[in-house]
């Protein structure tokens, strides 16, 4: 692959994966409207381990708390903080999980690789993330964050599959729906995102690693850098104006992208 391609591959990753846009949606489109050829599962996996990488770092305090926790949890222990943190984060992960073995077995996880279908979830799930961001209270914080609602939250992002539907925004969505201000809505969001793209990664890397070649394998850590710098970029830029910004603007993006994205597929 060109340096180029990479390097819009690696900024769409990196940029999206945590904006309320959806990286998945972007990383599909690509192929689909600019015949590049699709970057395949290794560049996949590549550009999401860069991305994980962004928001441990980022959150590196919660990140510790929550490999604490998960140390209790294995000894029996579960009423401290730590592993009330590490117990919801592993609760939120299973419906995903579950969700996206079914996809995979029934082959529906392609079919819906469609301009159609990401232009209808920009537009659909936008609104959505609009109305529970104005309508959302935000008496709760962060420390509030209970098993009922990781469960919750946990459902809504097993809606992330369908493309276009945004993982960061569709738990953030839920989150705001919930009563969870918009700063610790976010960060729970992201939190979230760990062990669900660690899992992702571990799927579908154990099936493209052992193919992969010297140029393949240069190209994936390029990719993976390059992900790794703008996903923190993005990450550090979201969260310092979100106490001043709302989802809004994302909002606005995703409609005028989706009903573009429906002109296209529909003419």
């Amino acid at each position: 692959m060109t340096l180029t391609h990479l390097l819009i591959l690696a900024l769409i990753q990196g940029i999206t994966e945590f904006l309320p846009i959806s990286s998945s949606g972007h990383l599909i489109l690509l192929p689909n409207l600019t015949g590049y050829e699709d970057q395949g599962q290794v560049i996949d996996v590549a550009v999401h381990v860069g991305t994980l990488g962004a928001v441990v770092m980022y959150f590196w305090r919660d990140v510790k708390v929550a490999l604490a926790g998960t140390l209790e949890l294995l000894t029996g222990r579960t009423s401290s903080a730590p592993a009330r943190l590490a117990l919801n984060l592993a609760i939120a992960t299973v419906p995903v999980i579950v969700a996206g073995l079914a996809l995979k077995i029934t082959g529906w996880d392609e079919a819906m690789r469609s301009t159609a279908v990401i232009g209808w979830t920009m537009l659909v799930f936008g609104v959505v993330l609009y109305w529970a961001d104005r309508t959302g209270g935000e008496t709760r914080r962060a420390e509030d964050w209970s098993l009922k609602h990781a469960w919750i939250m946990g459902l809504w992002q097993a809606l992330a599959l369908i493309p276009g539907t945004s993982r960061s925004g569709i738990t953030i969505t839920a989150a705001r729906q919930l009563g969870y201000e918009r700063h610790d809505a976010a960060r729970i969001a992201m939190l979230m995102s760990i062990p669900t793209i660690l899992a992702a990664g571990l799927v579908t890397g154990a099936g493209v690693v052992g193919d992969m070649d010297g140029a393949a394998a240069r190209d994936a850590g390029i990719a993976a850098v390059l992900a790794f710098l703008s996903a923190l970029a993005s990450l550090w830029v979201m969260m310092r104006f979100l106490n001043a910004v709302s989802f809004t603007p994302y909002v606005i993006y995703r409609v005028i992208l989706g009903v573009v994205l429906l002109w296209i597929a529909y003419t």
